[in-house]
């Protein structure tokens, strides 16, 4: 194991395996990425796997935007061997009520300033792309044909192979059990495998993030819950879009391999990192399918799983640099689309860390918002 790097990124994920890929790139020859188990064990692996530009805040836009149209190339680009199999037959989002169906709107009118070809879509015109849509409940929809299906195993391991051909080490199952500071500058992180010396670390470990930003005293305001993901037997094909409804609290589209992928958010899943499953997600799970998509109760329940959402108050990511402990970085607090953002997240870390001119200007996403109270709200989320 090296004892010495010129960063040092903690977290394989997309986040980290991105971070690192953008930095090589650029020329930095000495780039580390540890963590504490496998290449995408965390989050990203345990994420439902879509991928969308419909969002309600102009910045999630064009971060989203930025990065499918990477995902759309990401094949050639990263050299990949095997494919990330993009799927992109689309997001429909469904509205129960009048409130959300004007939150829609506004959505796409923001979108479509921006180059994002989302639009309304009428009740029938929704069943004609979902024939099984249970419109009787809805009040209208939206939908992006650009949106789909992404695989978080093979596109993270796309970066990371990228990224070790440009000479980034990466060692895993090696825990970061410290990183040290000294005269408010870091100098070090410490495993459980050796030390590594270094000026610069990257903090991309989302659900455990608060806990390594600790490490140096920066109090960061987030906290991780549990989100659950339950998969069917696979079936012939016989759904194209994701379907997902923010009223409705649920997500839910077919893999390329006929699993059906579904989710759901809930405010009362515990705080703890735990990443256990529970019998109250799959009993409220196949109501909620019940009713809006009746058909897909007919198919078998494989297994379930739990990943960890990193929120932040107003569910937007951080991209910063502590103030006051120089070389620490911060590329955490996702709130559920990191996965989505991983193609930027690099480009603007590696750039930010570089000092160069953003592709993007994030730096309204810095960590120094919460304080002030220049929140960005972001309205879609699930």
């Amino acid at each position: 194991m090296k004892n010495k790097a010129e960063v040092v990124i903690i977290g394989a994920g997309i986040s980290g395996c991105s971070i690192a890929y953008n930095l090589a790139k650029k020329g930095v020859k000495d780039i580390v990425v540890i963590d504490k188990s496998y290449i995408c064990s965390g989050s990203t692996g345990r994420c439902g796997a879509g991928v969308r530009m419909q969002w309600g805040t102009e910045m999630n836009c064009k971060i989203a935007k930025k990065s499918i149209e990477f995902y759309e190339h990401a094949n050639e680009i990263l050299e990949y061997e095997r494919d990330v199999e993009f799927k992109q037959e689309g997001y429909l989002l469904v509205a129960d009520t009048e409130k959300e169906l004007i939150q829609f709107k506004k959505n796409i009118e923001l979108q479509n300033s921006l180059g994002i070809p989302s639009k309304m879509l009428t009740l029938q015109e929704a069943r004609e792309i979902v024939p099984y849509l249970n419109t009787d409940v809805l009040k209208g929809a939206a939908f992006c044909k650009k949106d789909g299906f992404l695989n978080p195993f093979k596109t993270t391991d796309a970066f990371y192979r990228a990224a070790k051909r440009l000479g980034v080490e990466f060692y895993t199952f090696t825990e970061a059990t410290d990183v040290k500071v000294e005269n408010n500058k870091v100098v070090g992180v410490e495993t459980d495998k050796g030390y590594i010396s270094t000026n610069i670390v990257v903090n991309a470990t989302n659900g455990h993030s608060k806990r390594l930003s600790d490490m140096v005293g920066l109090d960061i305001p987030v906290y991780s819950e549990r989100h659950q993901i339950l998969v069917t037997e696979p079936v012939e094909p016989m759904q194209g879009p994701m379907v997902m409804s923010f009223g409705l609290n649920f997500y839910i589209q077919q893999s390329p391999e006929g699993s059906f992928i579904m989710g759901r958010g809930d405010e009362n899943e515990p705080r703890d990192l735990r990443v256990t499953s529970s019998w109250h997600f799959a009993e409220e799970m196949a109501k909620t399918i019940e009713r809006i998509l009746p058909p897909i109760m007919q198919l078998r329940m494989v297994r379930q799983w739990a990943g960890l959402y990193n929120m932040t108050p107003d569910k937007q990511p951080i991209y910063d640099k502590a103030e006051n402990v120089e070389g620490f970085y911060l590329a955490v607090g996702y709130s559920g689309h990191g996965f989505m953002f991983g193609p930027i997240t690099g480009v603007v870390m590696s750039e930010m860390i570089l000092g160069e001119k953003p592709t993007i200007d994030v730096s309204m996403l810095n960590l120094n918002r919460f304080k002030t109270g220049n929140l960005i709200l972001e309205p879609s989320v699930v």
